[in-house]
């Protein structure tokens, strides 16, 4: 492309190989090839996350200064595993797709993955080291330092060399095992650990002083016994400077503070644009049509501007049809909406109700309750253990907590807090979104699906998951008005249409499923929107074949009526069907509540996932790990023998 005039709705443009390795051989500052490589790689991240459809534009753009810097002039064969080698990895790791993006362009990965973003077999969402040169997992916040001092160990067990980089947020701050290891890593003189702070001054959509004030930093770092410097990332001779003082020093850990602007490198999506704003619009997702050509133009012309002044031609984008998605038609259900506006009315009239959050609010449908209520919300940040424990102390003393957060982090961070507030026999109501499988775009460490076996067994806590948006405003009122007890909301944020209703004048009764569809050969047992869903399609298939399949919502994760399994018990095959891992979970339960009615009972078939999910778009992952309505089809049509 020669000129911006060209640029298109439905196209998408990035920076090709030919012309990432014209700049890196003719530019031959090395600040000003940093500065110039930091908006290419910028432009394809650009393109990368808007392909994908989601992703972190504003945490990648912050730090992808500092990840060029490091990877371009002061990393040592970086993650080659080789006797003298550093590491570097993001803690934090929304800004997976900068580093992608860098790694593509240094040709450390091929460069066909750039269109590859959370797709399956390509790039997860969060960082995965199944990935070449990607030395750490992450995604689940704080345990990047931890990770540090054990590869640090682990050098010096084997006389191996090395630094150790470890990117991290500055809202990751929160997570208290940050805290827990500071200490040890200043204690144990591990002055090959470098912590580099992107200090972008914003977690999620908000300013991190909105949310949980970290307080002076800098003095915090140094009190601990780290080596503390404070520049901006943005400054490359004073990155140069600072890592050349650290080289120096031998006798403790370093940190760099680096003082960034979220959203770097793009004029509208730089988060000093959103000062007097309280939502950031950039963090997650892809940007809208116009948002997305305005920004390939300005990273354009402001390279090409640098281009110019070195006497360089300019650059030659690479036109990309947008692919086409997989879309949804008719009208959609949105369970996690329907929770909140129920939540929202009771809330109106029960005063006692107080909503927790974990700074994942926007995905908890409890957005209005903040706005109505503000000073009954509390916002506690990425600190899940915290939260859990004070809505244990809000229980003691009267108040029914709500309490908020992704079901991977709530049911494994505050798993112990929530056993002692059981132990405590006080009523609370935990919210657990973005359960099971999907949305997999994120990757394994945002997909839930080993929640029903942490906090199953937790006495006094009744797990639901509703099946649509009328199920989820019996589950609310349940919790509230009818158990007596802790509940477990797990709720699928992934919107579909659905290809069922709940029987006319549903009620929830405690440990009953009921019939989404009758059927005479077999019945197959599940629960949440996803698995009905595909469970339902697999009965449409079968009939095909003249198989009649039953169909049942169980939204009672952790609850059986007995006599009502009893009733199941004229099918001689079951079917449990989960979004979850088969070893010990949803299906494990049901089964033993089989076997403790009669050692006669039905034959049990488990379908659920063995392995760690994989990241992609939804329909190619549920059939990549044969969940999806064909492979659930061709399951049974081979454990029942059908012809």
């Amino acid at each position: 492309m020669e000129t911006f005039e060209q640029l298109q709705s439905g196209k998408l443009y990035l920076v090709p190989l030919s012309e990432i390795r014209r700049v890196r051989r003719g530019v031959k500052d090395r600040f000003k090839k940093v500065a110039i490589l930091a908006d290419i790689f910028r432009l394809n991240t650009l393109y990368m996350i808007t392909r994908a459809g989601s992703g972190h534009i504003g945490s990648s753009f912050s730090s992808m200064d500092i990840v060029v810097w490091l990877w371009l002039n002061e990393l040592e064969n970086p993650n080659s595993g080789k006797m003298q080698s550093d590491t570097y990895f993001s803690s934090k790791g929304h800004d997976a797709p900068a580093l992608y993006s860098a790694l593509i362009g240094f040709e450390k990965l091929p460069f066909y993955f750039i269109h590859k973003l959370r797709r399956l077999h390509g790039l997860p969402g969060h960082p995965d080291i199944a990935t070449p040169f990607i030395a750490a997992n992450s995604g689940s916040l704080g345990m990047g330092l931890s990770k540090a001092k054990g590869m640090a160990i682990s050098n010096r067990h084997f006389n191996k060399g090395g630094r150790i980089f470890v990117m991290l947020g500055d809202g990751e701050l929160q997570e208290g095992q940050i805290w827990e290891a500071l200490q040890p890593i200043a204690n144990g003189k591990f002055s090959e650990i470098t912590a580099i702070i992107d200090a972008n001054k914003m977690q999620s959509d908000n300013w991190v002083k909105n949310v949980s004030d970290l307080g002076n930093i800098e003095a915090k770092f140094k009190d601990f016994g780290w080596e503390t410097r404070r520049v901006s990332g943005h400054d490359f001779k004073a990155l140069a400077k600072v890592f050349s003082e650290f080289k120096k020093i031998k006798n403790k850990p370093k940190v760099l503070i680096a003082d960034t602007i979220k959203g770097r490198g793009v004029s509208f999506m730089e988060s000093s644009a959103f000062i007097d704003k309280e939502f950031y619009n950039f963090h997650a997702g892809a940007p809208k049509t116009d948002d997305y050509i305005r920004a390939v133009q300005e990273l354009s012309e402001k390279t090409n501007r640098k281009l110019a002044g070195l006497k360089l031609a300019k650059l030659k984008l690479e036109e990309i049809e947008l692919p086409l998605r997989p879309t949804i038609e008719g009208p959609v259900e949105k369970l996690v909406e329907a929770f909140g506006q129920e939540l929202l009315s009771i809330a109106e009239k029960r005063k006692n109700i107080v909503v927790l959050d974990a700074d994942l609010w926007l995905d908890g449908g409890i957005g209005a309750f903040k706005k109505k209520f503000p000073k009954r919300f509390f916002q506690f940040g990425i600190a899940e253990q915290d939260m859990v424990s004070a809505a244990g102390g809000m229980a003691l003393k009267g108040l029914l907590p709500v309490v908020h957060s992704y079901a991977s982090f709530l049911s494994a961070r505050g798993n112990e807090q929530m056993y002692n507030n059981a132990t405590e026999k006080k009523k609370i109501i935990y919210v657990a979104t973005l359960s099971g499988i999907l949305p997999s775009g994120p990757g394994h460490s945002h997909q839930s699906v080993r929640d029903i076996s942490a906090v199953g067994s937790i006495p006094g806590l009744v797990l639901l998951e509703p099946a649509n948006e009328e199920e989820a405003r019996h589950t609310i009122r349940f919790a509230v008005f009818k158990n007596k007890e802790s509940t477990y909301l797990r709720f699928s944020n992934f919107v579909q249409n659905l290809p069922y209703k709940l029987p006319s004048g549903h009620q929830l009764a405690v440990g009953r499923g009921s019939f989404l569809k009758k059927g005479s050969d077999a019945v197959l047992i599940s629960f949440g929107p996803v698995m009905l869903t595909e469970a339902m399609k697999a009965a449409e298939i079968l009939k095909q074949k003249n198989f009649s399949l039953a169909v049942i919502n169980m939204p009672w994760l952790n609850r059986a009526d007995r006599r009502w399994l009893k009733t199941l018990f004229s099918y001689k095959t079951i079917f449990i069907l989960e979004d979850h891992y088969t070893s010990f979970g949803f299906g494990n339960f049901l089964a033993s509540e089989f076997a403790k009615i009669s050692s006669e009972h039905p034959r049990v078939v488990f379908m659920g996932l063995s392995q760690i999910p994989e990241c992609g778009w939804g329909p190619e992952i549920l059939a990549f790990h044969e969940l999806d309505a064909r492979s659930l089809a061709e399951r049974i049509v081979k454990e029942m023998n059908i012809q």
